[in-house]
Order: C-alpha cells, then sequence, then structure tokens
C-alpha cells in the first residue's frame, strides 16, 4: 500500500472493523473463558460448595450453546454467497488489447492488475471483488488471470478484483479516453491488496450476505427461527461496522484518485464529458427506444453500436455537443475487443433482462432484432397492435362506427370513429361527470359506456383506473376511455402470453436473478399516457393506410412517423388537446394537410 493519506486513513478504518470483529469474538468465547475457570477451580477444591456447583451445572450448558451459535454464525458468515454484479465476462483470448492497455496502466501506477475483465451494461466502472469461493472462475482454458498467476499461485497469494466496466464506454469512448477514465478506478487495486483492507471487506460483505440468507423466504419453522436470529446479529455488526467501512471506501477511493493523477490528467478532464453525456445517451436509448421493443418481445441486439448513432444524431441537433462528433475519427475504444459485434449482443441482452426482465437467452418468443428491421419488426407492430387494442375497447363499450357521408359502409375500423367518440359532448354525458359513470342516467340504446358483462373494471387486487387523478384535466369521453385502457391493459399484463416472455431464473448465474427486472426504467404508465400513446398509434396507422407514410426510428425519441422522408415532431400537442379539450379540430386540420384520410379502413395487428 502507498503513502497517500487516503490509504493510510482507509487502512486505519479497516482496523477498526477488525476489532469490533474481534470483539464480537471476545464476547462469544467469554462465557467459555468463565466455564473453563469454574471447572479448573474444583481439581484444588478452592471452588468448591453448593453455589459454585449450581454456577458451574448453569454456565457450562451455557457456554456450549453460545460457542454452538457462534459457530453456526460464523459459518453463515463465511459460506453465504456475497451479492455479485451481473456482467458479461470478457477473456483474455477475447479482448487482448483491452487486457494489454490495463496491465500497462497498473504497470504505470505501480498496482496490481485486475484479475479480469467484465462488462455491465451501464455507464460506470468499478472493481469487484470475486475471490469468494461461490465465484469462482471458469476453468482454466476460459479464463486467464491478468497478473499471470496460475492455479497454486491462485491459492498461495490475494487476487486482484475484477475490473467491470461499462459497456456503453467501449464504443462512444475513443481508446485515450476510456485509458483515462480507467486510471483511477485501477489504482484502486493498490490498497485493496491490503491485507488489513481485504480482510475487513470480507468480513463486511460476509455480514451483508448473512443478512440477505437470513431474509430469504423459507417454510421450515426452526429454520426461520434459527436464521432470524443470525440475521439479528448480523444486522447489529453491521450497524458497528457502517461507518468505518463507508470511511474506509472513501480513503480507498481518495488513495486512487491520488495515485492515477500522474496519468494523462489532462485527458481525464475532457474524458469525464463524454462519461456524462454516454449516460445521457444511454438512458434515452433504454427508455425511448429499447423499452417498446422489449414490450413487443423483441431485444435490439446492438444497444451499444445504438449509443453511438443516438450521440451522433444529438451533437448533429444540439450546439453545446457539435465538438463531440468530430471525435469519431479516432479509434474507437470497441476495437480493442477481438468480436465487438458478439460482445455486444450479449450486452444488449443482459440489458435487456436487467432493465425489462427477459428471459435468459433469445427464444421464438423474445428474439434479437437489427437495427434496421426495427421499424418494421418494432415500430409498425407497436402500433397497430395498439390500435387493435383501441378499437376492441370501444367495440367493448358500444361506440358506434363514425357516421357521415364519407363513412365506409362496411363496419371497419377508422381513425373518424375515435375522434367523433372523443368530440361526443352530446346529452349522453352529465355536466359535472368525469367520465367515471358513462352515460346519464335514463338514456337508452347502446351509449358510449354501455360495455357488457365484464368488460369494465379493473382485474381483481388492482386500483380502480377511473380513480386516477391524472385523469382530471380530461374531458368526459377521454376519461373513460383511457380508463377502460388501462384496465383492458393490466388484463393483458396480468395473462402471460407469448408475446410478453416471463423473467426464467438462470441456474448458471452467479447473481441473484429471481427479483426481476432488478432496475426497472419507468414507472408505470398512466391512464392519460396510454389513451394518448393508443391515439397516436391510431394516427400514424391511417397515415401508413392512406398517406404513404412509413414508420421510422428516431435514435433520441423512439418510434417515430415519416412522412416523405421526414421525422414529423408536431404531432403530440394535437393529440393532448383532443385528449384534454375534446378539441379535434387542430388534428384535423393536420390530417387534412398531409392528406391522412381519416374515414378510410386501417389495417390492425
Amino acid at each position: 500500500m502507498g503513502v497517500e493519506a487516503g490509504a493510510q486513513a482507509a487502512r486505519a478504518r479497516a482496523l477498526a472493523v477488525l476489532r469490533i470483529r474481534s470483539r464480537a469474538l471476545a464476547v462469544a468465547l467469554l462465557p467459555a473463558a468463565v466455564a473453563v475457570v469454574l471447572l479448573a477451580g474444583t481439581v484444588g477444591d478452592r471452588l468448591a460448595g453448593p453455589v459454585w456447583d449450581a454456577a458451574r451445572w448453569v454456565l457450562t450448558p451455557f457456554a456450549v450453546l453460545v460457542l454452538l451459535a457462534a459457530a453456526g454464525i460464523a459459518l453463515v458468515v463465511a459460506r453465504a454467497r456475497p451479492a455479485m454484479s451481473p456482467t458479461v465476462p470478457v477473456t483474455e483470448e477475447a479482448a487482448p488489447d483491452l487486457y494489454r492497455m490495463v496491465r500497462d496502466l497498473a504497470d504505470r501506477l505501480d498496482v496490481p492488475a485486475p484479475s479480469a475483465i467484465a462488462l455491465t451494461p451501464d455507464c460506470d466502472s468499478w472493481l469487484e471483488d470475486r475471490t469468494h469461493p461461490a465465484h469462482a472462475p471458469p476453468p482454466a482454458e476460459e479464463h486467464r488471470d491478468i497478473a499471470g498467476a496460475g492455479k497454486q499461485a491462485h491459492r498461495r497469494h490475494p487476487v486482484a478484483p475484477v475490473l467491470v466496466i461499462g459497456s456503453p464506454f467501449l464504443w462512444w469512448m475513443r481508446v485515450g479516453e476510456l485509458r483515462a477514465v480507467l486510471a483511477p478506478v485501477i489504482a484502486g487495486t493498490g490498497p485493496s491488496a491490503h491485507p488489513d483492507i481485504a480482510a475487513a471487506r470480507r468480513f463486511v460483505r460476509g455480514l451483508d450476505a448473512a443478512v440477505a440468507v437470513a431474509s430469504e423466504p423459507r417454510r421450515d419453522p426452526v429454520s426461520r427461527a434459527v436464521l432470524a436470529g443470525v440475521g439479528w446479529v448480523a444486522r447489529l455488526l453491521l450497524h458497528s461496522c457502517r461507518v468505518h467501512a463507508a470511511e474506509l471506501e472513501r480513503g480507498v477511493a481518495a488513495a486512487a484518485a491520488e495515485r492515477a493523477q500522474a496519468v494523462d490528467y489532462g485527458l481525464r478532464i475532457v474524458a469525464q464529458e463524454q462519461v456524462g453525456l454516454a449516460y445521457a445517451g444511454w438512458d434515452r436509448l433504454l427508455t425511448r427506444v429499447a423499452l417498446p421493443a422489449w414490450r413487443m418481445g423483441r431485444w435490439p441486439s446492438r444497444l451499444d453500436a445504438g449509443v453511438v448513432a443516438a450521440l451522433t444524431e444529438l451533437s448533429r441537433r444540439d450546439r453545446l455537443a457539435e465538438g463531440f462528433a468530430s471525435r469519431l475519427g479516432e479509434r474507437p475504444a470497441c476495437d480493442l475487443l477481438e468480436e465487438p459485434g458478439t460482445v455486444d449482443e450479449a450486452a444488449s441482452l443482459l440489458a435487456a433482462r436487467l432493465f425489462h426482465g427477459g428471459p435468459a437467452g433469445p427464444g421464438p418468443d423474445w428474439s434479437p432484432v437489427d437495427w434496421s428491421a426495427y421499424p418494421d419488426e418494432v415500430v409498425d407492430r407497436k402500433w397497430r397492435l395498439d390500435a387493435a387494442r383501441l378499437h376492441r375497447v370501444l367495440d367493448a363499450m358500444g361506440v358506434r362506427p363514425a357516421t357521415g357521408p364519407t363513412a365506409p359502409a362496411t363496419v371497419a375500423p377508422t381513425l373518424s370513429r375515435v375522434l367523433d367518440h372523443l368530440t361526443d359532448t352530446g346529452p349522453a354525458w352529465t355536466a359535472g361527470n368525469t367520465g367515471a359513470t358513462g352515460p346519464a342516467a335514463g338514456s337508452t340504446g347502446p351509449g358510449p359506456d354501455t360495455a357488457p358483462s365484464g368488460a369494465a373494471g379493473p382485474p381483481p387486487g388492482r386500483p380502480d383506473p377511473l380513480d386516477d387523478e391524472d385523469l382530471a384535466g380530461t374531458t368526459a369521453p377521454s376519461a373513460t376511455l383511457a380508463a377502460r385502457l388501462s384496465a383492458e391493459l393490466a388484463r393483458e399484463e396480468a395473462t402471460p402470453s407469448p408475446a410478453s416472455p416471463s423473467p426464467t431464473p438462470d441456474p448458471a448465474a452467479l447473481w441473484d436473478d429471481r427479483a426481476l427486472p432488478l432496475f426497472p426504467l419507468q414507472p408505470p404508465r398512466t391512464a392519460r399516457d396510454l389513451l394518448a400513446d393508443h391515439l397516436t398509434a391510431m394516427v400514424c396507422c391511417a397515415a401508413m393506410d392512406t398517406a404513404g407514410a412509413t414508420p421510422g426510428l428516431d435514435w433520441l425519441d423512439g418510434p417515430t412517423l415519416l412522412i416523405d422522408g421526414e421525422r414529423t415532431a408536431d404531432l403530440a400537442p394535437k393529440v393532448l388537446t383532443l385528449i384534454e379539450d375534446g378539441d379535434a379540430t387542430p388534428l384535423r386540420v393536420w390530417l387534412s394537410q398531409l392528406g391522412i384520410r381519416p374515414e378510410k379502413p386501417v389495417r390492425l395487428g
């Protein structure tokens, strides 16, 4: 360990954590020590008498019980598997240049090289200790230690932590920028190799893993009671170590940053700007582009490459990012991989699993999609399925087909039917009703809210969408239709379908994948948002079927409608005007200007 102030502070905190461990051991051994003294006193008749005999009879079994309990707790803490981040392993054969760059950085920083490299579908990088037996590395032919330690050396000497790199960094950053960003991360292997710091970290991770084991649901009442005691002791020790463990990590980070100042310091300032930009582009790509595909049972297989396209598009639109695209002429960090496409596909599948909860591998109902096929296989299909759901709900509500001289003779789905319903402010809707109860009392015939039995209301155990406060600023027809759409979508999600694959645990995973998605991207959509999405989908379907429009992909906004090859960006305000005010005039004018025929039938999904 170096002489950095942060390293010395980290070692002091590590010793404080180890002292807490020693005190806990002393407390466990204290009854046994007293029992040994009492038993030894019988040899010379120094502790004779009924009082001492009673003390021996009481304290000896108690000491045995305490020792057994302490041994059990120590066994759980030692054998419990610490949490491990979901990552894509990268072997040295798959990225020799990347391993060589990491080795060179470690040599310049005079710290041990990381034991392996892994990628995570996130914009972050860190060191992760995977020396626990449950995190055993793959066989030697599949995993090679950077530091060059063989099997015997692996057993005798502590193994350096694994370097986890955010996969978007490899595609967006240049080689020099990645090197500058990783320098302070790799510098952290120096303090991590100190025995006191390593022992303190192992103790804290073991306690955390023991708490997780004790929190798992179990049916056996005996095991629940035993593990409840283990969990209480582990939480008590964790609470005692909390401040020292946090300061330990701060000290390690400060020491790593101080040591890395001598390596590419000027370039690191520029690279940090790219970190923030990559994070913004990655978040936008996941929420606007990938999430609609995941909901359709498809997962984009080149998410990291999509980050480059998204950030390039951002630099084209935003003057503040004009200089970022000029870097693309330099060598990208993904060139350090032998097969970037294969690694990108693995990281994309892991991202879908973490953020959406899809299966561990591709299948007939969970298949990859290329960016070139995204508009036809995701955007077009999404719009038509949403339009079909919209008309299915209108049918259940008894809404009549569109009327008028231009209406089709057949009962075919049209955009006019939707517009006429949302602009209906006749006597069927009471003035004081926000759409929660449908037509006014005394109305006869099929009204806008006469639904057959079982077509209305949410599934059991779910809140009524009609109570959504988000619908307060909408018209009565819009509120009722939005609530019915929300209830219909809730029923579809509650019923397993091939298009919505359920997450399946991966027995080979070293991390807990039973509570997927681990990081949900967005909260559930409100009823107003659902109605806006479905109405937009219906307009887009009419544009594609009557005006020759095509589905498209916007790297920053997701699915988009292309008319004559140009992106339409002014549709959303007109849809909101229809929903909130019941005024379809702006939308009808927009349709007329683009040659879209709302009275023509559309093809549904």
